[in-house]
């Protein structure tokens, strides 16, 4: 047979573009960016990961949830032992960068980097501003980049939809509350620190599949061919159409206002959005299967966490009510929330997160096996909780003469979140929190206390000195806590330790509704200036200062009221009321309550932090955030 040669090359400027040759090239390059990207996130965090593994906090209650037997720690009897000195100089050098990252714009949920977590009644996250800018920056470019490089998209928008399917993985790795990623991260970096990369990279999967969509149906417009009726095109549609209702209702004022209607829309949404791209292109079916894998491992981990319990629902007004749930003592750490199920009039399909206030038994200052959960009056779930529990106690009350309290049974899960920031390993600390965030801040100080007063250290805690501040909005609001504030304010009463509790009311009523606890201001005006809270906390006191009021101008066993009516006078001296004890050993922040709130605390650490915080030893900040 006749050898005529090699067969003639076509010129590469004249080859038709093959989209199933060379689009699944660039999903590849895009997950092994992303996913480099986690690893180095996880390599980052090893050294957070071994000082939890270390303070016996990386795996609590992580995989099997809470529990009816405490560790192993023994109280000391209150044994007062003294704290290490240590200068945290090389921390305190890392941290003072790493805060230029949490300036936050008004009216921006996200920092330039993201590091806090948000909740409520239903939890949303913030993360710190700075660093989740540049990360969804990063992201989204990579994202269009991979959209848009050497990709005929107007004759064929195939890349669009085949980078749409690889943000698949992304998606669901962001958004189960039992994420295999939480784990290898650390404490303090559950699903709620993480859910605003699941909502970007929905917004991202959106925009390819918007380009994808427009620009065939512009093709088939063009070439008039019909857009509807055969079964590519119509799935494809459907498909669109379905995650467009996906990306609208996840939007802010959706959940916020309309949350229950937003979860049902977006179970249902995605089932019927995965079962539409499976029917509109074979090529799904690689990147459906890790997004599978991820929720199975979610649904499996919550098998072991939820648990069934008996509890008390204890009304302490109309606006709070507090849920002893009992026999448990331990599998969980402060600051920590569960989603809680109440057997009540019909509403035992409705879970909601709230917040741990008390840290488990064998590092608590208050006695008990049980979780304390506080719901505070604020929508329809809430509401009819509260009204419940008011109604059957005052049933009770006048058919059995029973203590307060209404007897119900509970479905928890968890726990989750928590505090990245361990206090103990800072020497000051500063607990802000407005209204209902207090939960979160009086879990922390509770544990705190605890391990530098009655458990002796037992991990080398530097803590030695603590401001709690809280801001609420009448008098009567301290009752909410007032019991714990008392047991955790005798606990440290005679010892090295300081604490000085700070609440600030901006509603001048009923100031005779004060209760006594030790060491305890109480200030009638508006909202203090966290920079300035945080100045006077690191400020050694003046000798003019220091004579004036010798050790303290508030005796332990006494608490005041006051009123201040000038704003310079709103963030009065820590440093006067708390005994100086130098500098050097870091300062942790940490606040809950409001988005304003949370934005002030990011802006203030990062102030004094750039000018002061090698000196300090460095000042350390997690924020959460209590809105949808």
């Amino acid at each position: 047979m006749t050898d005529f040669g090699a067969p003639p090359v076509i010129p590469t400027a004249l080859q038709q573009y093959n989209s199933y040759v060379e689009d699944p090239k660039w999903q590849r390059k895009f997950s092994i960016i992303w996913a480099a990207g986690v690893g180095i996130a996880v390599l980052a965090s090893i050294p957070h990961v071994a000082r939890a593994f270390r303070n016996r906090r990386l795996f609590r209650g992580s995989i099997t949830g809470v529990t009816e037997h405490g560790s192993n720690y023994a109280p000391t009897g209150g044994v007062d032992v003294k704290p290490p000195r240590t200068r945290r100089r090389i921390w305190g050098v890392v941290e003072t960068l790493w805060s230029s990252t949490l300036w936050t714009l008004p009216g921006v949920e996200l920092d330039l980097g993201q590091s806090t977590s948000s909740h409520s009644l239903t939890r949303f996250p913030e993360y710190s501003p700075v660093r989740t800018v540049m990360v969804i920056a990063a992201y989204l470019a990579l994202v269009i980049a991979c959209i848009t490089m050497h990709a005929p998209l107007l004759d064929n928008p195939n890349r669009a939809g085949f980078l749409a399917l690889a943000q698949f993985p992304v998606v669901f790795l962001f958004a189960t509350k039992n994420s295999i990623l939480s784990l290898l991260l650390g404490p303090g970096n559950g699903y709620e620190k993480l859910n605003y990369i699941h909502r970007w990279s929905g917004r991202g999967m959106f925009i390819g599949a918007a380009v994808h969509g427009a620009l065939w149906i512009n093709n088939h417009v063009s070439y008039g061919l019909p857009i509807l009726g055969q079964q590519k095109e119509t799935s494809g549609v459907a498909a669109f159409g379905v995650l467009c209702v996906l990306v609208l209702t996840s939007f802010r004022p959706i959940r916020r206002f309309f949350y229950q209607w937003f979860f049902v829309v977006h179970v249902l949404g995605f089932v019927a959005f995965y079962i539409t791209v499976c029917y509109h292109t074979i090529y799904a079916s690689p990147w459906i299967f890790p997004p599978l894998a991820f929720y199975g491992f979610d649904i499996l981990l919550r098998m072991f966490r939820y648990r069934v319990k008996d509890a008390t629902l204890v009304p302490v007004d109309s606006n709070m009510t507090l849920i002893h749930v009992h026999d448990c003592e331990d599998g969980w750490v402060a600051g920590q929330h569960v989603r809680l199920r109440v057997f009540f009039s019909g509403r035992v399909f409705e879970s909601h997160p709230l917040t741990i206030v008390n840290a488990p038994a064998s590092s608590s200052c208050v006695p008990g096996n049980s979780i304390t959960l506080a719901a505070r009056v604020v929508g329809d779930w809430t509401g009819a909780v509260n009204k419940y529990a008011l109604t059957e106690q005052e049933r009770l009350r006048v058919e059995k003469d029973e203590q307060p309290g209404v007897p119900v049974q509970v479905m928890i899960d968890g726990p989750y979140g928590g505090s990245r920031v361990d206090l103990g390993e800072y020497e000051s600390v500063l607990l802000i929190a407005g209204g209902s965030g207090a939960t979160f801040t009086l879990g922390l100080l509770d544990d705190i206390v605890a391990r530098c007063v009655k458990l002796g250290r037992p991990h080398g805690e530097k803590t030695r000195r603590i401001e709690f501040t809280w801001c609420i909005r009448s008098f009567g609001a301290i009752h909410w806590f007032a019991p714990m504030l008392m047991e955790i304010a005798n606990t440290v009463a005679g010892t090295s330790l300081d604490l000085h509790i700070s609440v600030y009311v901006t509603c001048l009523c009923n100031p005779e509704d004060v209760p006594p606890i030790p060491n305890m201001n109480v200030v009638a005006t508006t909202r203090p200036s966290i920079t300035g809270l945080l100045r006077d906390l690191v400020t050694p006191p003046s000798s003019m200062a220091a004579s004036a009021s010798g050790k303290a101008d508030v005796d332990v066993e006494t608490q005041s009221v006051e009123t201040e009516s000038d704003e310079s006078a709103l963030a009065f001296s820590a440093s006067s009321r708390l005994s100086w004890v130098g500098l050097g050993g870091g300062v942790a922040v940490c606040a809950a309550g409001p988005e304003s709130l949370t934005r002030e605390a990011h802006n203030a650490v990062a102030r004094v932090s750039l000018t002061r915080g090698i000196e300090l030893g460095g000042v350390a900040l997690h924020t959460e955030l209590f809105a949808i």
